[in-house]
């Protein structure tokens, strides 16, 4: 089954359709009355190819911390620099939540970014807060806190600066090699357990990789950054997500010894999730980069989902149910010992809170942008 004509892959993006977000109220459907003017090659132009050039918009938030009561998470609080992310990973979880901005979780998440520029302000005064119980943050949980972007904004590494300072316990995930920028930073921390990173690898097939998370790190680059990391004496833990059956499934011995050679201690993995806007977004992937396996695919997806194309019960929701979701677990508990990468995990519970001090410092929220704006403030 081929495609509809109206989608198909573009470069660099892993959505192939800006599909409405389910709070939308109208529905649009593109339509060709004849009346296109062709390009210089006697081509009709793409509609709309312009609006995918990414754009970061800067965003004044108002909170900065996360919390979740999710017993399948390993952390109670997170963080994350931005919304939307640019890497494009088809299978993203985040993907719907650009439906509450009224844009589309398709090429809109990953083309328009909002970068909370306030973020290491908010999380300063949170942290001076009288009432306020360190524990480890997770850091860039939602959507990778390395994005492109970061290498001008610099929120992540301003982040880090603040938790360094106050000793504050950080576990950061990430699929980008700019985190090695940083490094200066983390290795402090690891020695004092006050950091740990998770480096999520998907597969080993840089082809499938330029389809499935088309602005990622490829995955010859990441086994150097765990390798990088690992140099640098910090702990790394990899997380093999998500396993697609038929896609990249086959691949989960091979993976995990390519990650216990570039010197990961510990592994975890999480099976496909359809939530929401991913699913019909996942199954448009599928029929255009993998249309002979497409219903095969599906068909495992739901013996594991009870049927359906998803189940958000918790307990459930990470690695799935039923026989397919089975032998998925023992291969992979089998290779993990084999390999010697369990029994190393916790990498939240390893981490130290009780080193956490208060900032001494804590500026009127907005003093970095009016400083910005109105030059270098006077001494007296």
């Amino acid at each position: 089954m081929l495609p509809p004509p109206s989608l198909k892959a573009r470069k660099g993006r892993g959505a192939v359709s800006n599909l409405q977000g389910r709070y939308e109220v109208h529905a649009r459907d593109g339509f060709d009355d004849g009346w296109g003017v062709p390009d210089g090659d006697g081509q009709e132009p793409e509609p709309g190819a312009a609006a995918w050039k990414t754009q970061v918009t800067a965003e004044q938030a108002r909170t900065i911390l996360t919390r979740n009561q999710s017993p399948d998470l390993p952390f109670n609080v997170s963080l994350n620099p931005y919304r939307g992310c640019e890497h494009g990973c088809i299978y993203c979880f985040a993907r719907p939540t650009h439906s509450y901005l009224g844009l589309s979780p398709g090429l809109d998440f990953e083309s328009k970014i909002f970068a909370k520029e306030n973020a290491p302000e908010l999380l300063r005064r949170e942290l001076a807060k009288p009432g306020y119980v360190a524990e480890p943050i997770a850091l860039g949980v939602n959507t990778d806190a390395y994005q492109p972007c970061e290498r001008e904004w610099r929120l992540t590494r301003r982040v880090l600066e603040v938790l360094d300072e106050c000793a504050h316990p950080v576990a950061l995930i990430t699929k980008s090699s700019l985190i090695e920028r940083d490094i200066d930073l983390l290795a402090p921390m690891a020695a004092r357990r006050l950091a740990a990173v998770a480096i999520t690898m998907t597969t080993l097939d840089p082809a499938i990789a330029r389809t499935l998370e088309p602005r990622a790190a490829a995955p010859a680059r990441r086994l150097r950054t765990i390798r990088t990391l690992t140099d640098a004496g910090i702990p790394v833990g990899v997380s093999i997500a998500p396993i697609i059956p038929f896609v990249t499934e086959p691949e989960i011995e091979k993976l995990l010894e390519a990650v216990r050679d570039a010197g990961a201690i510990h592994a975890h993995y999480v099976v496909l999730r359809l939530p929401w806007e991913v699913n019909p977004l996942f199954q448009q992937w599928l029929q255009t980069h993998f249309p002979e396996r497409a219903q095969r695919v599906m068909n495992r997806v739901r013996e594991m989902r009870g049927g359906k194309d998803y189940d958000s019960s918790f307990g459930a929701r990470m690695q799935g149910e039923g026989i397919w979701a089975d032998l998925i677990r023992q291969r992979f508990e089998r290779a993990v010992r084999r390999l010697g990468l369990h029994g190393k995990g916790g990498r939240f519970r390893q981490l130290d809170s009780t080193q956490f001090r208060r900032p001494l410092v804590v500026p009127p929220l907005g003093a970095r942008a009016r400083a910005g704006s109105e030059g270098q403030l006077s001494l007296f």
